[in-house]
């Protein structure tokens, strides 16, 4: 008995269905123009995030594109350094706890009985631990490090992530296929890397993006409250310094310090909320049917 086409295609199909989605394709665009801000950001601009380059407040110019900030140093600068953090924390958080609360889903929903029953305790006990209030002690007393942000963020909101793919696992369990494929004598190794994992690909997919913009948004919330990594950019650092200048908004300066990063932190998320929104589309076939030109 061979494996069902229509699941076996679903992760390919679904990724077709992304690309078609013109939300999904303006989430992209949104992720690529901050991709290219922290990619290009240090071949294209002449100083460094916290070089000293110009007098307090500078306007824009050629030389300095977003102006600058009240002790001189380059806007711009620190916008693209602060694309390259923000990136950073989204993918390490992102894959952190899709990787822990894939896993721990994965196990749950396969094995069962008292694997899925002591498992799915540990979810309840993780799931009321206050979460905003553990991120600010770590920051204040391990020493915040944009690796220590993303791993505590990943050990934190994973228990969300494994509710969901052993809720999906256990529904794949049941399918014919893998009945069949167990039937036939395949091990739980290989119905999970032939059989599980394919079909579980978009809904990790969408876990990691929606992992990666709370992420984004906690990182810049610790460092605005002062708890981010005092050696690296963010642009939660940029706005707080920003807002503790005294006569932000008696000069214009706050057009070219203020404005960026806030414009920047949501042009990262809602990215990835589209890009989000058309991965759950690509991966519930209830929402894919509503889609215009979606057949019935």
């Amino acid at each position: 008995m061979s494996a069902h086409p229509t699941d076996a295609a679903a992760p390919e199909g679904g990724l077709r269905a992304l690309w078609a989605s013109p939300t999904a394709r303006v989430g992209l665009g949104l992720l690529g123009a901050v991709a290219l801000l922290a990619l290009l950001g240090p071949l294209l601009l002449a100083h460094g995030p916290r070089e000293l380059v110009a007098a307090p407040l500078a306007p824009p110019s050629a030389g300095l594109p977003l102006g600058a900030n009240a002790v001189g140093q380059d806007l711009a600068a620190q916008l693209a350094a602060g694309a390259r953090t923000s990136l950073a924390v989204a993918l390490l958080a992102g894959a952190g706890t899709v990787a822990l609360g894939g896993t721990i889903g994965l196990a749950a929903g396969w094995f069962g009985g008292t694997v899925e029953a002591a498992t799915m305790r540990v979810v309840d006990l993780a799931l009321v631990v206050p979460r905003l209030p553990l991120l600010v002690l770590v920051g204040a007393y391990l020493g915040p490090s944009t690796p220590l942000i993303a791993a505590t963020i990943s050990l934190v909101f994973w228990p969300g992530t494994a509710r969901i793919v052993r809720a999906q696992t256990r529904s794949l369990r049941t399918r014919a296929h893998v009945r069949a494929s167990r039937g036939f004598g395949a091990g739980a190794r290989h119905v999970m890397r032939r059989h599980l994992l394919p079909e579980l690909a978009l809904v990790l997919a969408a876990a990691l993006v929606a992992a990666a913009s709370r992420a984004v948004l906690l990182e810049a919330g610790l460092a605005f409250l002062g708890l981010g990594d005092p050696t690296g950019a963010s642009w939660g650092r940029t706005l707080r310094d920003a807002i503790e200048f005294s006569g932000l908004f008696y000069t214009p300066a706050w057009q070219w310090w203020l404005l960026p990063p806030t414009l920047a932190i949501s042009a990262l998320l809602i990215g990835l909320t589209l890009t989000g929104v058309g991965l759950e589309g690509g991966s519930n076939p209830r929402t894919s049917r509503h889609r215009p030109g979606a057949t019935p």
